[in-house]
């Protein structure tokens, strides 16, 4: 077990903070999904970057694990709707993971996202006290260096980075998209249809601004190049076959040229 004592941004309050991995028959809370959207657009977000193979072995990408502390000796347990942690420490057997306590488990999370809803999850919420806002959790508790607020509906995101123990709000590049040291990507706001959802997307871009595909997207733009090699293949078929006509259409104006210079007494072959 690991402690440490954190400062509030409320003068003269401080908190002990233990960081213990939870055992395996410890309650946690079993919150229902808010809406069907949630876990299309986290999956969507790691299917990318899987696809990329920018995820390894030692990677934890999930959505709606909770993520654990003790603060003030109460455990508390936040589940984000995606995370990223660069590294953890694999599960001696083969096994779900329940939950996730930093420093203990693995790293701390690199990248917290939360995707709004109409309900209110307290996503800005900076509570000092019981119960905890998500927001002061990630930033004071576990000092995750990038926190996401995403609202889906409205297509509108904000990130904010962990500046000397506090969040700041980040501004958008040209492109409106935001730049994640960790992973070396861009992450910005997309329009389209995925899984008979249509509507706005988190999604990556790489440093050269390219578009990181979903693997359907990349199966299309296989099937486009495909198409594209049989038109040309095609074409070039076609092309073949019009210069084998051309050459026996010269082939036969010299033999009928050759056949009236004969009609008229004269060999072709001396003149």
């Amino acid at each position: 077990m690991m402690v440490a004592q954190v400062k509030s941004n409320v003068p003269h309050l401080t908190y002990t903070v233990a960081w213990e991995k939870l055992p395996d028959d410890y309650p946690l809370p079993d919150d229902p999904v808010e809406n069907t959207s949630q876990p299309l657009i986290a999956a969507a977000l790691r299917e990318s970057l899987e696809l990329q193979g920018l995820l390894t072995s030692d990677s934890l990408v999930p959505s709606n694990l909770g993520i654990c502390a003790k603060v003030n000796k109460q455990t508390i347990v936040k589940a984000p709707d995606w995370f990223y942690v660069a590294r953890v420490i694999p599960l001696e057997s083969p096994r779900s993971r329940r939950s996730y306590t930093p420093r203990v488990e693995g790293d701390t999370p690199a990248i917290v996202m939360e995707f709004l809803s109409e309900t209110d999850g307290g996503e800005y919420s900076a509570r000092p006290f019981p119960p905890y806002g998500k927001l002061w959790f990630y930033e004071r508790i576990l000092t995750v260096p990038v926190y996401v607020i995403f609202e889906p509906d409205a297509g509108e995101v904000e990130v904010r980075q962990l500046v000397k123990g506090t969040y700041q709000v980040q501004t958008a590049d040209t492109e409106g998209r935001y730049w994640m040291e960790v992973l070396g990507l861009f992450l910005g706001v997309w329009y389209g249809t995925k899984a008979d959802r249509t509507g706005y997307w988190l999604r990556w871009w790489d440093k050269e601004g390219n578009l990181l595909l979903w693997g359907m997207e990349r199966i299309e733009q296989e099937q486009q190049r495909a198409e594209q090699e049989r038109q040309r293949a095609e074409q070039e078929h076609q092309r073949a076959e019009q210069e084998q006509q051309r050459a026996e259409q010269e082939l036969q104006r010299a033999e009928r040229l050759a056949d009236y210079l004969r009609s008229q007494g004269l060999d072709p072959e001396n003149l």
